[in-house]
């Protein structure tokens, strides 16, 4: 057998295996010299509990759990030598003492006991070496190969990527122990790398066949008495505006005049009907509710549910009759809503429209053509229409004190193999923020509807699934008002939370086209908490709302279709639903959420490294989007592509990092580098196992 170490460590491998070549002068740690796992608690010693943050390196960090009002602790540094066969991931018990160190007392602590292991798996390359299998993990989580059980190969062979899920230690091998859940196929492929991405963050690709089969029952034609027992707005000019590619359409606009003298104007938003087809409970609704909500990765969109019903059944085609649940709006002639009705509908869509055929619309391009035909005179005039009241609405919606954040979304293209030949930053459009402002005020005016009404046991407001986004810590707002100090800025101590949003809006205009923009933009984003799902409704502070659900995309989110079938029992007269069973739900939907869009965000990483991978040597012209201890993180200004100066590779000085300033400065030169500062840079590595580019320097 051929064996490498790496400071004690044993990595296996075999020579000639091509796709491992560039493994072997990887700086790994050791399980060798960890210490025994012992339930001995240090003296001096206090116990926390949470989720542990490992590093490539070997050593970890406790993220503390705290109960909400409790004080905030300190991440806790654990040594490699305390972990006591903990991994990344895992819920741990540590006995943490303080400890002297360079950046001052902090606190240093032992696992005492593993609670529960990581249930997200690894990703790697099966290597088998006398007759024992390993898997050489991709992970920077994860500093040790694996050692496979006798029956966890699963059929893969030697050289496969792989997912494996850990699932103890082996103390011969002084290694963790796990066996294979999942053959990706071979590395480099396309397939297998978006593949593994998904495991990796443990979001299912496929459909169980008893789930496809229950969706192919599904009856394909609509019932007469189903159609009898809704509004019924086919006759009323209906329309769909999506990305170009998209198929599965969720939301349709309608308009109309009505009223006795046609003086008022009727907008419909109509969301596809989906808990009409899915029944609660059903194996499509239990595959639905375990993802959470669609992936949209590069190359491919992960359905939250089977193409038959995400592209079909539910799909607001052109020109087909479609089940709807509908939030009706009538305006005056000052753009004020009258009156409000929310039901189940069924409509007939005119014409599909992709946002940049929307766009020429309203750019006044004569006979815009699209997929479904050239578009209706009628739809044409709505659209003009329609237009006018999203600018009231979305004017209406920043003198409330909602935040104007504007970062561009970037569009890797790519061939049908998966290769990416272009990149791209995506123009945002009217027709863009046209349907926003629609489906936000659905949004806000169902969550009201719920706070209008009681219930008839309690008398209080029934349980509902609120999207809410709490107001930044005060100590954040201070943070951010002493960074923007640092480039000049002054902003007004605010009295209330609502009055520092509106000095942000006027900080960020008055930024804009600046060089500090980009880097202000990201910290007053790093200054927010992050929106979620819960039943405690605290209100949606980036959007300035006292009252904010998602019920306009059931199709992609499992949170809407939730909304669905309360807002349907609570208008039939139904009792307030169990709010520690909703509670739960909503955990799981924030979790799976914030799993899609970080397995999203690494298929772009993934994809722009690999588009960098023949520009090595090539200099472009970047923006500074981040600064740490060890090194500064640089978006080529093009593309968005973003890659690492390493602090060890500025050798023209020293550099110290400051925290509070969020800048590099030089001891000798005093050169200073800050975020948005424009920079020179070379490409001067790819590496696609890490999704990493590092970059070189120039000016």
């Amino acid at each position: 057998m051929h064996k490498l170490s790496y400071k004690g460590t044993k990595r296996f491998c075999v020579p000639l295996l091509d796709i491992m070549s560039k493994r072997n002068n990887r700086k790994v740690r050791s399980g060798n010299d960890r210490r025994k796992k012992t339930n001995r608690k240090p003296s001096r010693a206090v116990e926390y509990q949470g989720k542990l943050s490992m590093t490539r390196e070997g050593f970890a960090f406790l993220l503390v759990s705290t109960e909400e009002g409790d004080a905030p602790v300190e991440d806790i540094f654990i040594p490699a030598r305390k972990l006591g066969g903990a991994l990344h991931g895992d819920i741990v018990r540590v006995a943490a003492v303080p400890r002297r160190s360079r950046n001052g007392r902090r606190k240093e602590g032992e696992v005492i006991h593993v609670l529960e292991r990581s249930t997200k798996p690894y990703i790697g390359i099966v290597q088998i070496v006398d007759r024992q299998a390993y898997v050489i993990t991709d992970s920077r989580n994860m500093p040790f190969d694996i050692t496979l059980a006798k029956d966890g190969l699963l059929g893969a062979r030697n050289g496969q990527k792989v997912a494996v899920l850990v699932s103890g230690w082996n103390k011969k091998t002084n290694l963790p122990i796990g066996r294979v859940t999942d053959v990706l196929g071979t590395p480099g492929e396309n397939n297998a790398e978006m593949h593994a991405i998904l495991a990796e963050y443990g979001l299912p690709y496929r459909f169980e066949k008893q789930v496809e089969d229950e969706a192919e029952r599904l009856n394909d034609q609509i019932l007469l008495e189903e159609i009898r027992e809704r509004a019924d707005f086919r006759e009323v000019p209906t329309f769909t505006i999506d990305p170009a590619d998209a198929k599965d359409y969720d939301d349709a606009l309608s308009f109309r005049r009505t009223g006795e003298r046609n003086e008022l104007m009727e907008v419909g938003v109509h969301i596809a009907d989906v808990s009409y087809y899915v029944e609660p409970g059903s194996l499509l609704d239990q595959a639905a509710y375990e993802r959470g909500n669609s992936v949209y990765l590069v190359d491919r969109t992960v359905p939250m549910l089977p193409e038959k019903l995400s592209n079909r059944l539910c799909s607001l085609r052109p020109h087909e009759d479609k089940l709807c649940f509908s939030a009706i709006f009538r305006f005056d002639e000052n753009y004020k809503v009258v009156s409000r009705w929310f039901g189940r509908t069924v409509i007939r869509s005119l014409c599909r429209m992709s946002y940049e055929e929307a766009q020429a619309v309203l750019d006044k391009v004569p006979e815009v053509q699209t997929d479904s035909g050239p578009v209706p005179a009628p739809i044409r005039d709505g659209l003009f229409f329609l237009h006018a009241l999203a600018h009231k609405l979305r004017k209406e919606r920043f003198d409330r004190g909602a935040i104007a954040f504007e970062r561009p979304e970037v569009k890797v293209q790519v061939d049908q193999k998966g290769v990416p030949v272009s990149i791209h930053v995506k123009e945002q459009l009217d027709s863009h923020w046209l349907i926003e402002e629609f489906m936000l005020l659905a949004n806000r005016e169902v969550a009201e509807l719920i706070n209008k009404k009681k219930d008839k046991g309690t008398g209080k407001v029934p349980e509902f699934i609120y999207r809410v986004h709490e107001p930044p810590a005060e100590d954040k707002m201070t943070a951010f008002r002493n960074f923007v100090h640092h480039f000049g800025y002054e902003m007004k101590q605010a009295k209330t939370v609502r009055d520092y949003a509106r000095e942000l809006n006027k900080l960020l205009e008055k930024a804009k086209e600046k060089p500090e923009a980009g880097g202000i933009v990201i910290m007053a984003l790093r200054s927010m908490a992050r929106a979620h799902y819960t039943t405690n409704n605290v209100g949606h502070y980036g959007l300035a709302m006292d009252h904010y659900t998602h019920f306009t995309s059931p199709i992609r989110r499992y949170s809407d279709l939730m909304v669905h079938r309360l807002l349907t029992h609570y208008l039939n007269g139904g009792n307030s639903a169990s709010a520690a069973e909703m509670e739960s739900r909503c955990t799981h939907l924030s979790q799976t959420e914030q799993l899609a869009t970080e397995a999203e965000r690494a298929s772009i990483k993934y994809k722009m490294v690999e588009y960098m991978q023949d520009k090595i040597g090539q200099e472009f012209d970047g923006i500074i989007t981040g600064l740490t201890e060890w090194g500064m993180y640089v978006e080529l200004e093009e593309t968005q592509v973003e890659g690492m100066v390493a602090i060890r590779d500025m050798q023209d000085d020293y550099y110290v990092y400051d925290k509070d300033a969020v800048t590099l400065t030089g001891t000798h030169n005093g050169k200073q580098y800050t975020l948005g500062r424009k920079v020179r840079i070379r490409v001067s590595r790819a590496n696609m196992e890490q999704k990493q580019l590092d970059f070189q320097l120039i000016q």
